[in-house]
């Protein structure tokens, strides 16, 4: 990873690429409660058609679940990688892949709600990921974090610790974006394709660090502190605004095709 002092916007170059985005932090600003978000009738007209402009090389690389990203989207079900990259749904409109949840996550998270013992601190129970989310109990991040990397200790071989922006989470080794994006570049829609990827926490880095070695263009919002992406946007404003820019080129490029 690299600190850049003030990383370049990225641009994308001529030719056939392939979109993955980052819902929160990216597509739509952070809120207290992973629920509080809202989805915009603009954001959603700016997905569709980009979606169209790529021929569906489009999906979500997210932590979230594949069910609450369709509930935030809807009536939208593009392709989509939740619970970075444990869930996955390969075609628009189509089946999920889903994770369940271990017991003794589920009793891990029973006993992590009572030792916090906040109403501000919300415990996002994400099949085999646990997520304790402090954004509005920034005070509480250190202890969280403490008693899920002690959790460790209770769990079999196989799971790891991933601290995030405002949270942290538990979640097994084989849960990483990277991997998502490898499985969605394999696929007849991404095939052949430069992989573009917006992303704006250290969930991101695994993603970014794949898509620079396969020659895309990793990108991250709001950057602070070292980052393996080359690229930066000054945050949702920005990535949306960028995000039309290239739908804009998108169209431009078909219009003058079209007139040859």
């Amino acid at each position: 990873m690299s600190i850049l002092p003030n990383p370049p916007e990225p641009v994308v170059p001529q030719g056939p690429w392939s979109l993955f985005l980052d819902i929160d932090g990216t597509l739509l600003e952070h809120a207290a409660h992973p629920d509080a978000v809202v989805v915009s009738d603009d954001l959603r007209t700016l997905l569709v058609r980009l979606e169209a402009q790529l021929d569906g090389a489009l999906a979500f690389i997210t932590g979230r679940s594949i069910v609450a990203v369709d509930h935030l989207f809807q009536p939208l079900r593009l392709r989509a990688a939740g619970l970075y990259g444990l869930e996955h749904r390969l075609a628009r409109d189509g089946p999920v892949e889903a994770a369940g949840e271990p017991a003794d996550i589920a009793a891990l998270a029973n006993e992590i709600a009572t030792e916090l013992d906040n109403a501000d601190v919300y415990i996002e129970r994400k099949g085999p990921i646990l997520a304790i989310h402090t954004r509005a109990a920034p005070h509480l991040l250190q202890r969280a974090t403490e008693l899920v990397e002690q959790a460790l200790d209770k769990l079999p071989a196989g799971y790891r610790v991933l601290a995030g922006n405002a949270g942290v989470e538990l979640m097994p080794l084989e849960a990483a974006k990277g991997a998502a994006i490898r499985r969605f570049m394999q696929i007849p829609a991404f095939r052949g394709r430069r992989p573009v990827f917006l992303g704006d926490d250290t969930s991101d880095e695994n993603g970014f660090e794949t898509v620079n070695e396969l020659d895309g263009v990793s990108v991250r919002i709001k950057p602070h502190g070292s980052t393996a992406a080359p690229f930066a946007l000054a945050g949702v404003d920005a990535a949306l605004a960028w995000l039309d820019g290239m739908s804009r080129r998108e169209t431009a490029a078909t219009l003058a095709a079209t007139a040859k």
